[in-house]
């Protein structure tokens, strides 16, 4: 009996594009994050921004399901321009190197404002000029 070996993709981290609805932007931008149960703001780095989500370097392994509140600052960084989105954690890259303290995780956008997606969007567009 001849079985054949079939390859399963567990991977679906940031090189999993073939399932990207809107383009990325490559970003080195901080922004502030809370979980939605704690008011406590942490700051990380932004590594790359859509109008569907973030790719961000959190200083903490995140767990898949995990819901944040984030707080972008597209322009000058005040707190007037911020853009104030709920999102969930859907991936979480392997940390291979124990000196290395940060994760990169994946981010969706379950909740933001017709508002605060205009003003991401206008953000983003202004990147590709």
């Amino acid at each position: 009996m001849k079985t054949e070996k079939k390859e399963t993709n567990f991977h679906s981290g940031p090189d999993n594009f073939e399932k990207r609805r809107y383009p990325r932007f490559n970003l080195d931008l901080n922004i502030g994050y809370y979980r939605t149960n704690s008011r406590i703001t942490h700051s990380v780095r932004l590594m790359n921004a859509s109008e569907g989500g973030l790719s961000i370097y959190f200083p903490e392994r995140m767990k898949i399901g995990e819901r944040l509140k984030l707080k972008i600052f597209p322009a000058s960084g005040s707190p007037m321009n911020a853009i104030g989105p709920q999102a969930e954690v859907v991936w979480v890259a392997p940390h291979l190197d124990e000196t290395w303290l940060d994760y990169q995780s994946g981010v969706k956008f379950i909740h933001i404002s017709s508002e605060d997606l205009n003003r991401l969007k206008n953000f983003l567009q202004s990147l590709s000029q």
